[in-house]
């Protein structure tokens, strides 16, 4: 993981979860009763093996907010345990998440938040600065190679959007 995630205050939560859509609202709803700060990084991990699943991973600016945070995850009968489960964690929740709204230019995407390159699908290059960027407000970067990197697509009109929709449709949801 990238630097952020490379600290002594991670940890890893085992909801029991299948499904990123849920992953992502109850790490929501930790963060939210955990009063974590703006720098704090929450990230989703697929678990493939026996029982598939969902992790997630908490990377925590303190001792004391990753001690607090394992007394009241242990206290919710969450099972957390030290460190992060891989190098490949999905962030949902990174400095600058909550100011990735609406369309924004690629330049400003980086600056506003801890996203460190955006790559575009089936291009080697990156986007120029001023590429416009419909965030359809769920911007989820991954780590790769010590960097968070958003992968996007492109869409209409010279617009890039995220690789991830919000809503994905079901896999056989038509049968």
């Amino acid at each position: 993981m990238g630097p952020a995630l490379v600290t002594p205050y991670t940890l890893t939560v085992d909801p029991r979860l299948r499904e990123l859509r849920a992953a992502d609202h109850l790490l929501r709803t930790l963060a939210a009763g955990l009063a974590l700060p703006e720098d704090a990084f929450g990230c989703t991990h697929l678990v493939r093996g026996d029982r598939p699943r969902v992790v997630l991973s908490l990377a925590l600016p303190s001792e004391p907010l990753h001690r607090t945070a394992v007394e009241r995850l242990t206290g919710l009968g969450h099972p957390v345990s030290p460190g992060v489960p891989d190098r490949m964690g999905r962030a949902v929740l990174y400095p600058g998440a909550g100011a990735l709204t609406g369309t924004l230019t690629v330049a400003d995407l980086l600056a506003r938040s801890a996203i460190d390159r955006v790559a575009v699908l089936g291009t080697p290059e990156p986007p120029a600065p001023a590429t416009p960027l419909a965030t359809r407000d769920h911007v989820r970067p991954q780590w790769q190679d010590g960097l968070l990197v958003l992968t996007a697509m492109p869409a209409a009109g010279g617009t890039l959007v995220p690789f991830e929709v919000p809503d994905p449709t079901p896999c056989c949801a038509d049968h």
